[in-house]
């Protein structure tokens, strides 16, 4: 009997009351660990986050690098494209294959010694054309109706208000661009200036300076220590479990600080087989620092301001942003106009001025440019024509008259046209 009665349950040691209180004891716990060190977090410093950054992007320029180096053999060659067979003409002579070589033995630049350039001039003409583009901004708005519409797109999703610019500020200050040198690439970018022994060391005369798809390439620094703004504000919605459940105000502001790093240019020549035109492309190398300042507000009444972790992560959004478009190995490509001159697209002289309403200076400097062009004219007449310039009004209505046959010393067989008191005898 003994065996057949059931052991007696252990009797729980916490009641329910204490289960619930020490439940949501955890529960405030966690959510305050998750405040401090997620949202209140120490931020690392710039130096130690742009180191982290940049050996990122350096091993995946590597990476890109070796795996162009492996996909290549000995025998790969670039493919040839074939060519239209049109009937060229024979006077418009076939020009000497220009290879990179060729084009720096002809203009005197020795990659291995050039010493690089300073750029001041062009640091001059960028200037101008950052304060032209700033004062446009400002006159007609144009770029705060195009940031509105950009950030209030098709793609903003439903939990995010719409988006106002509350402040925008173009900077004051121009990039400076130094240390201008030219390196020799190939087809995928990469340098040629290096010997197989690892030195740096480029011939011009060398089957590399002659490989078809080699170009050359202007890298320079550029560095730029301003402070471009954009501020905007909005609120995100809860849309759970009905629409517009709660609503939290949200204000940020964007700065650009300073930024610096390597830029290269290059060209790409126009293939007429395909149609394709001269390309310009431009990227930075990965070696670049980007620094923002980021001010957040968060909430309306207890409100949460420069929270670390929102500054982090709009920060590396950002940074990924310039990486997928603008560093190496991606670039960006722009198609160039044509630069062979043209009529339509010349500008200036008489031309200009009388299409365009000119001021008053403008007008009167065009009435004395006719002035001396009819006085030139004149000169000219009066000194081709000679003695006939001084004829009368009396000798030529005399001219006239002798053509009709009514005036004195004609006869029946008058010249036309011919000087008076002279006559043709045909009967002698």
């Amino acid at each position: 009997m003994a065996s057949d009665m059931c052991p007696p349950k252990p009797e729980p040691t916490l009641s329910f009351t204490q289960g619930l209180i020490v439940g949501q004891l955890s529960v405030v716990l966690l959510l305050a660990a998750f405040i401090k060190f997620f949202i209140f977090g120490d931020h690392p410093s710039p130096e130690i986050t742009a180191s982290i950054r940049a050996n990122e992007r350096r091993a995946r320029t590597v990476a890109h690098r070796q795996s162009i180096l492996t996909l290549r053999t000995p025998d790969t060659r670039p493919q040839q494209h074939p060519t239209l067979n049109k009937k060229k003409s024979s006077i418009l002579r076939n020009p000497p294959t220009l290879t990179i070589g060729s084009i720096l033995n002809k203009t005197y630049y020795n990659v291995n010694s050039h010493q690089p350039e300073s750029l001041d001039w062009f640091n001059v003409l960028i200037a101008q054309t950052i304060a032209q583009f700033r004062s446009d901004a400002h006159h007609d708005e144009a770029i705060l109706t195009s940031l509105t519409k950009a950030l209030n797109g098709t793609s903003r999703p439903d939990f995010l208000d719409e988006i106002k610019v509350t402040e925008l500020t173009l900077g004051e200050d121009f990039p400076i661009f130094s240390n201008c040198r030219i390196i020799p690439v190939d087809e995928d970018g990469l340098s040629l200036d290096t010997a197989p022994g690892g030195e740096k060391r480029f011939d011009t005369n060398s089957s590399r300076a002659k490989t078809e798809g080699s170009r050359l390439q202007a890298r320079m620094d550029v560095d730029l220590s301003d402070m471009i703004t954009l501020a905007i504000e909005t609120k995100l919605l809860l849309n759970y479990p009905k629409r517009l459940t709660a609503v939290l105000p949200v204000a940020l502001a964007v700065s650009v600080v300073r930024f610096s790093g390597t830029l290269s240019i290059s060209f790409i020549p126009s293939n007429p087989s395909q149609s394709t035109p001269t390309m310009m492309t431009f990227s930075f190398l990965d070696d670049y620092r980007l620094d923002f300042s980021i001010r957040s507000l968060v909430g309306s009444r207890s409100r949460l301001q420069d929270v670390p972790k929102i500054a982090q992560l709009i920060e590396a959004r950002l940074h990924r942003w310039f990486d997928e478009r603008a560093v190496e190995p991606r670039f960006q490509e722009i198609a160039l106009p044509s630069l062979w001159p043209r009529k339509k697209n010349t500008r200036g002289g008489d031309d200009h001025v009388d299409s365009t309403p000119s001021s008053l200076g403008k007008g009167k400097g065009r009435d004395i440019a006719k002035e001396l062009r009819d006085e030139g004219f004149k000169e000219a007449r009066a000194e081709s024509s000679g003695s006939r310039s001084d004829l009368s009004a009396d000798n030529l209505r005399y001219r006239r008259a002798s053509r009709r046959g009514d005036g004195p010393g004609t006869s029946e067989y008058s010249m036309p046209g011919s000087l008076p008191d002279m006559d043709i005898n045909l009967t002698a």
